[in-house]
């Protein structure tokens, strides 16, 4: 999923096989840290592994930070059926009824209509006092500028 070009459309740059297996590391070691994280999306039925979604603390600083992201990924085959706003909707659940957060962010780049259709499906709403430059992008990147959802508990 993370060598697909149209997966990885909004990312820096591809993601390899060593990239892919440190991540699901130091995903492993977040939901260890703090009792949540992301959480394999699968085809109910089948078991396929569509993908991933959860809840993240940021290994960065954000002007807003402190906070809580929620995000997703899913393989193309997979996209338009759904599984992502069911899959966050959950992940939302979680986050404000186990893990007491009382904000969950998510971002994506301006471009990235598909995430952002998503985020306002699950009731967030654009703030774009908080939109932000990516600091693990190099300046002059096309792709280093990010739009900014939120929602608060309810």
């Amino acid at each position: 999923m993370n060598v697909d070009p149209r997966v990885t459309e909004f990312l820096p740059t591809p993601l390899s096989r060593p990239y892919s297996e440190a991540f699901i590391t130091r995903a492993e070691a977040h939901f260890e840290r703090h009792g949540f994280g992301l959480w394999a999306v699968e085809v109910l039925g089948t078991g396929a592994l569509a993908g991933f979604t959860g809840l993240a603390r940021p290994p960065f600083d954000l002007p807003f930070g402190p906070c809580v992201e929620i995000g997703w990924r899913l393989a193309p085959a997979h996209w338009g059926l759904g599984y992502a706003t069911e899959a966050a909707r959950a992940a939302l659940t979680f986050g404000f009824d186990q893990a007491a957060l009382e904000e969950i962010y998510s971002w994506t780049v301006p471009a990235n209509v598909r995430s952002q259709r998503v985020m306002e499906k699950l009731g967030m709403t654009h703030d774009p006092a908080c939109d932000f430059d990516h600091p693990l992008v190099p300046a002059g990147h096309p792709l280093r500028r990010h739009v900014v959802y939120r929602i608060a508990r309810r």
